[in-house]
Order: C-alpha cells, then structure tokens, then sequence
C-alpha cells in the first residue's frame, strides 16, 4: 500500500524526511520519534498533501505524482493533520459531508456513510450540532469521521488521540484493530498507549532519518523507543 524508496522531503532549507526506505501493508502501524523528527512532513506526503523533492513513491499502487493517478488515491485515502480545523458555523453532519465531497464520494451513497462515520467515533447525538459547540476531544473526533467517511484503503492519522478521554481512546483503539484487517493504517503519536493497544509495527525517526522499522516485538528487543530514539556516545 505504501513504498517508498529514498524519499526526501524538504522545507526550504531544512531536510524534514532524508532518504526513506519504507514498505507499509495492511494493518496498523506506529509511527514514532521527538517533535521535529519529521512524522508530520512525511505524513503530509503520504496524504499527497505535499511533495517530495527526491525520491520514488507508490501509494495504492499508483504514482502520487500523476495528477490522474493522484485523484484516485485522494477517493481511497482518509487523512486527519495534526492541526484540523473545519468551518465552526457547519453542524457535525455537513463537517462530514463536506470531506465526502471533497472525496468525491458518489452522492446517493453519502447521507448513510456520513451517518456511520459519525456514529463510529461516537458523536451520533449530536451529529446536528455546530462544530463550535464542541469541546476540543470532541472536535477531534470529527475530524476522525471525516478519515473514515469514504471507507479508506489508506488511512493517516497524525496524534488522533489528542483531547481524547479514557473511555473515547478505548473506542478508537477497538476502531483501529479492526481497519487494521482491511486497510493500511499509519498512526503517529506521542503515546505509546496507543502503539500497545492496536498497533502491529512501528517506525522510529528521529532528526529526519529512520532509526528503525520492526514489529513491536522487535522493538522490545531493541530496548524499547527509548533506547532507539536516544543517541549513543
């Protein structure tokens, strides 16, 4: 689901994401390092939201750098960004609806979908309330159905969890465990709470580079994120 190889990705001067090797499938993956490390620039990429300056990749099989080939990754993809936002005047109902359009989702289907997304993340009583009128971990859970509304094979989620209380990550983690089966998940997050709860692997960066890509079995054995992601003399 996703490949890539060498990829860099660079913000003016500063090199956010350096030669990465990576191959992805279908479950639930990690992906873990300090601020800065770069999670947020690759997942922007990933979500064909930026582009790369080197490198080769393939999302769903199809090369992001087609415009074509582009737009039918963006109807298989669901991306929640770190900083989300939607217009505070929509109820829950038209947030939804709104990136179903976006996705260019078939109309007759779309009331049902935004209903299901809705309901998944727990917001089914108040799907006709204003955006405004929600709290902060309420919000965020919005913008987690907006992710899932067109059903993805590919699905981005860059600190998710964040606002959210015990019970609604309890919710998300069942959530992800099963997308995992069927789709290609990529999780980042600063808690390792939800890297133990529904993750399968993870990938560790840090100062743009890929320190390590393994199961979290293999992660144990490593001596755990910490040991990764601290330098050695």
């Amino acid at each position: 689901m996703i490949s890539a190889a060498r990829l860099t990705v660079r913000h003016r001067r500063t090199t956010a994401v350096d030669s990465l090797d990576l191959e992805l499938g279908t479950g639930v993956h990690a992906l873990l390092g300090p601020n800065g490390a770069g999670k947020s620039s690759l997942l922007r990429v990933l979500a064909t939201a930026s582009s790369a300056v080197e490198g080769e990749l393939k999302l769903l099989d199809r090369d992001p750098g087609r415009p074509s080939e582009r737009l039918e990754i963006r109807r298989r993809l669901g991306y929640l960004p770190q900083a989300f936002g939607m217009f505070r005047g929509f109820t829950v109902r038209e947030c939804v609806s709104y990136a179903a359009w976006l996705k260019d989702m078939p109309r007759l289907g779309t009331p049902r979908a935004v209903e299901e997304a809705v309901e998944r993340v727990g917001l089914a009583e108040r799907i006709d309330h204003k955006y405004r009128t929600l709290s902060g971990g309420m919000q965020r859970r919005v913008g987690i159905a907006q992710a899932l509304v067109n059903h993805p094979w590919l699905l981005l989620l860059d600190e998710p969890t964040t606002g959210l209380d015990i019970e609604e990550r309890e919710r998300f983690h069942t959530l992800m465990r099963q997308l995992g089966q069927t789709t290609t998940v990529v999780l980042s997050t600063h808690l390792m709470e939800d890297v133990t709860s529904c993750c399968e692997s993870a990938v560790v960066l840090r100062s743009a580079r890929k320190l390590f890509h393994g199961t979290l079995g293999q992660l144990r054995d490593a001596g755990g994120y910490t040991a990764v992601v601290t330098p050695t003399s």
